[in-house]
């Protein structure tokens, strides 16, 4: 198919409200620094969102054969406005991840790739990778990410020539199976440097019973067994969370958050994220290096029509990098990581220290067996509006752990019966800095390995809830850490 080149085209708890401010200064409190403030040129919490689409998120005319390209059907803003926006909202990274159907790869190396180009150069301020929402083979979506580089975009381009489901005109099924995204898994395995893989709104295609749809447990852990440094994690919160607003801000009745059309998010986020003892205990509770994301899914801001934020408008993560592609990117590997909707927190640290050992989110800390660790959360609750002009503030933050038992034998299994909320924290149980709020517990005579994680919210629910049709995403505000693993040595 020739393609034709286009020019740039330009109930819950409480929130108060107030003026929308400029994005908060960041500033890196944790990791496997053990809390200790960072120098100012060394790695720091970087917010970002590596699931953006532009106006080469194309639509196709199927009346005619081959199909015709449409610039600007599914998505319709250039990279750059979508870039400019993300740094708007406080965004130091972003990933351009574009999807079509037939010969796609050619769009996005000859139209999308020098728009990405432009954006760079327009807003300097945002790191920006080039990469793509894989139509993934046997499976859903999935944000593909393409280490920086002079060959990004040919790699780009082989990529998704080869293994995108929908990239063949005619249609060809077996490029839609699991066994084809397992290939495309050990293609970019051996790559130097590896791509990172993270799996799109996991759970949209359930059913309203909730039988898995187009992903599963076992396809995802066959994803993690064939390339552990590629595919490293799914989207907690997707995006579409404007899905449930009106133009004016008013609310929509009939829709869900997410998009969800048949099986809700919990909190926003997917339920197997959210599910205390569900599928990501299941994942972490074998000792997986599996993480979790937030992301826009931005396609349409909800204020013209459509159900998205802008990219950093709702959903952040924040990674612990210094600025650069390849630090960031490597914090997204290691899954030095943490989510929030709607400015929550903008600063976490989980940190677990032992015998003048410490290790923080993504890390690991090995132990003496009977050894105590003791663990410091310290969150920033920002004392200014979010983009919604509201001060949300965290109403507690749960500290969970569960048991490292190894392997399942069972590769669909979803549940981990170990996994509890060890110490619940409200505002009598933390002390305060300024915005600062710092709390503590021990985990005395630890003999078994084990995973910490944490999460948080401005609500009193103790555990998230189904999220109904019609919810305001700003009244339902949760973070989430990536684990600390605590090993026995």
């Amino acid at each position: 198919m020739t393609l034709p080149r286009f020019p740039a085209r330009v109930r819950r708890g409480p929130v108060q409200t107030g003026l929308v401010a400029a994005a908060l200064a960041l500033l890196w409190l944790g990791g496997d620094a053990g809390g200790r403030a960072q120098p100012a040129d060394g790695p720091r919490w970087l917010a970002g969102d590596h699931h953006i689409h532009s106006e080469f998120s194309v639509g196709w005319d199927r009346t005619v054969d081959p199909p015709r390209l449409i610039v600007g059907r599914d998505a319709i803003y250039p990279i750059p406005r979508n870039a400019a926006m993300a740094r708007r909202y406080g965004l130091e990274w972003t990933v351009a991840t574009d999807h079509g159907g037939p010969d796609h790869a050619k769009v996005s190396l000859e139209m999308a790739y020098p728009e990405l180009l432009r954006a760079r150069e327009e807003v300097p301020q945002v790191v920006q990778f080039f990469g793509l929402e894989l139509n993934t083979p046997g499976g859903d979506h999935s944000s593909l990410i393409v280490p920086h580089g002079p060959d990004e975009a040919e790699r780009l381009f082989d990529l998704e020539s080869r293994f995108d489901r929908q990239e063949a005109y005619p249609a060809d099924p077996a490029r839609d199976t699991e066994a084809r995204m397992v290939a495309a898994l050990e293609a970019m395995d051996v790559l130097a440097p590896k791509p990172v893989v993270i799996a799109n709104h996991p759970s949209r295609s359930r059913s309203e019973g909730g039988a898995y749809g187009r992903y599963d447990p076992a396809e995802l852990r066959g994803w993690n067994d064939t390339a552990s440094d590629v595919a490293v994690g799914m989207a907690g919160a997707p995006g579409h969370q404007a899905a449930t607003l009106n133009p004016d801000r008013t609310v929509r009745a009939d829709r869900r958050r997410g998009y969800y059309t048949s099986y809700p998010t919990w909190g926003g986020f997917d339920p197997l994220t959210a599910r205390l003892g569900g599928f990501w205990d299941s994942m972490l509770g074998e000792g997986r290096r599996w993480w979790i994301t937030a992301n826009s899914d931005s396609h349409v801001h909800y204020s013209e029509g459509g159900v998205d934020f802008w990219p950093g408008e709702y959903s952040k993560t924040y990674v612990h990098a210094e600025k650069s592609h390849a630090s960031i990117l490597e914090g997204l590997r290691r899954g030095r990581v943490f989510v929030t909707t709607g400015d929550l927190v903008s600063e976490l640290s989980v940190t677990a220290e032992s015998g003048g050992r410490a290790a923080g989110i993504g890390g690991s800390l090995a132990v003496a067996a009977g050894a105590d660790v003791e663990v410091t959360i310290r969150v920033r609750d920002p004392d200014a509006p979010n983009p919604r002009g509201q001060r949300p503030v965290v109403a507690r933050v749960d500290l969970i752990a569960g048991e490292v038992t190894g392997p399942a034998a069972d590769p669909a299994r979803d549940r981990n019966p170990t996994a509890r909320v060890v110490r619940r924290f409200g505002p009598d149980d933390w002390s305060r800095d300024g915005e600062y709020r710092t709390m503590r517990h021990t985990l005395h005579a630890v003999t078994a390995p084990v995973y910490l994680r944490v999460r948080g919210t401005s609500t009193d629910e103790l555990e998230p809830a189904p999220d109904p049709r019609g919810e305001d995403p700003w009244l339902d505000l949760w973070f989430y850490s990536n684990p600390v693993f605590v090993e026995i040595r």
